[in-house]
């Protein structure tokens, strides 16, 4: 039987999906080398919210997360998600900026960049397979997973093809809703396996309950990497269990190369984060569930928690299952687009605006009417003709690469910040975040100022 590699998304994805990408560095330092010495395929730890939570939420810079884990996992190979021309915003950026972003990343510890574009455009994603080939990581090329009357198998696979085209050196299909059924992965994968000579990675989540069946069909298919997340930050929203997915793939004969030592000496590290998260209502019990509506839904496993947070916040968590009705309206609305970032937050937050306020598209958002413009790349399919009338009434939408479009951004963004900035990664923060990255510099300088007053205090003493 043939061996399957494991992503673990601990640091990433589950942490994403459960807990809104809420927990900071000091919640997992000390369980590094064991996540180092356990047998991955790789370990997913950044990209993806990573980067706005450490500027916005956590007091950190994203950067030295980063290189946190680079020299505490000296032999693990270090992966991220990216969002094509979007990096790691909501908006696409210059093709300057995409290639210093991509060569800073792997100059900063990443070795392989899982690359995505919203629209499955694969416009939007051929800049940044690029870079990351010429900085010398591994290009992982991915299309986006949804259902709907315009996706089908040979359109999903003659993307797959095409990426491969491009040079990606592995093809990831990434079910970000949990929505892709057991059936449907063994035919995907077994579709793509056909059609393309690099390794096949699949990519789930448990909010249906479907993630374990979907794992297990991917891998009788061909599938040669599943991403799993360390149990006690699995299930519900996040991923299936790293120890289970592992336990039940060696029972049927495949070779696993996980350390279940290790394993269990992770899981028993992270069981007490989770009981925190629980205690102080980061983490909560809801998006620990099986919900089944979100094979009608499909709303990703990050964008239920933050709808949750966010309507919580607004004390309307009753109106929940209202928001989530109207979610496949607005996205029928929109030309079908996959359900994830930037485009499930914005599908997501059209459709609770359209809740709260008691009238369908009462005001758009500034996202959503980008989106209708064409600032986002083609949308799959036909954007409903009333929308389009509202949002841009006769004028036209970018037909062509919206990056083509863009001015170059490094050089401006270099001279709006000046002395600021101590490298380039900061004016990267500043290009991605600008608001957030601004707030940190200050407590950083703020910092630094009262250390040396402190030092200086001492001398005169």
């Amino acid at each position: 039987m043939p061996t399957v590699q494991f992503t673990e998304t601990v640091l990433r994805d589950a942490n994403q999906s459960l807990i809104a990408t809420r927990m900071p560095r000091t919640a997992f330092e000390g369980i590094l080398g064991a996540l180092d010495k356990a047998g991955y395929y790789s370990l997913e730890c950044w990209g993806g919210a990573t980067f706005d939570s450490c500027l916005r939420y956590l007091d950190e810079d994203p950067w030295e997360r980063l290189r946190t884990i680079r020299k505490a996992c000296p032999n693990s190979k270090l992966q991220m998600l990216l969002r094509g021309q979007n990096l790691l915003g909501y908006k696409h950026y210059p093709d300057d900026v995409v290639r210093l972003f991509v060569r800073k990343s792997v100059e900063n510890g990443i070795d392989i960049i899982r690359i995505f574009d919203a629209l499955n455009d694969p416009r939007n994603i051929e800049v940044a397979v690029d870079e990351t080939l010429k900085s010398g990581a591994h290009a992982s090329g991915t299309l986006c997973f949804t259902t709907s009357p315009i996706h089908t198998l040979e359109s999903f696979a003659a993307l797959a093809k095409q990426l491969e085209g491009m040079g990606a050196q592995s093809i990831c299909v990434k079910d970000m809703a949990g929505i892709m059924g057991p059936q449907e992965a063994y035919d995907l994968v077994r579709a793509i396996k056909a059609r393309v000579t690099v390794p096949v990675v699949v990519h789930t989540h448990s909010t249906t309950g479907l993630g374990f069946l979907t794992l297990l069909k991917s891998v009788e298919a061909g599938a040669d990497v599943i991403d799993t997340a360390i149990s006690a930050f699995s299930g519900g929203t996040s991923q299936p269990a790293t120890e289970t997915m592992a336990y039940a793939l060696r029972q049927l004969g495949y070779t696993v190369p996980l350390d279940g030592g290790r394993l269990t000496e992770i899981n028993d590290f992270f069981k007490p984060v989770q009981a925190a998260f629980l205690r102080d209502g980061t983490l909560n019990p809801t998006v620990l569930g099986t919900s089944p509506d979100c094979l009608i839904y499909q709303i990703p496993g990050g964008m239920l928690s933050n709808l949750v947070a966010q309507l919580t916040a607004q004390k309307k968590l009753d109106l929940l299952d209202q928001v989530l009705a109207e979610t496949p309206k607005v996205r029928a609305d929109l030309g079908y687009p996959p359900l994830v970032t930037p485009m499930s937050q914005m599908v997501g937050a059209q459709a609770a605006s359209n809740v709260l306020q008691g009238e369908r598209y009462k005001s758009v958002s500034k996202e959503v009417r980008s989106y209708v413009a064409g600032e986002y790349g083609r949308a799959p399919g036909d954007i409903s003709p009333a929308l389009r009338q509202k949002i841009l009434g006769g004028k036209a939408p970018v037909t062509c690469r919206f990056a083509d479009l863009l001015e170059p951004g490094v050089e401006t963004a270099r001279a709006e910040l000046g002395d600021r900035a101590a490298c380039d990664e900061d004016v990267l923060s500043y290009i991605a975040f600008p608001q957030q990255a601004e707030a940190y510099f200050e407590k950083r300088d703020a910092k630094k100022r009262n250390t040396v007053s402190y030092s200086l205090r001492r001398i005169d003493d």
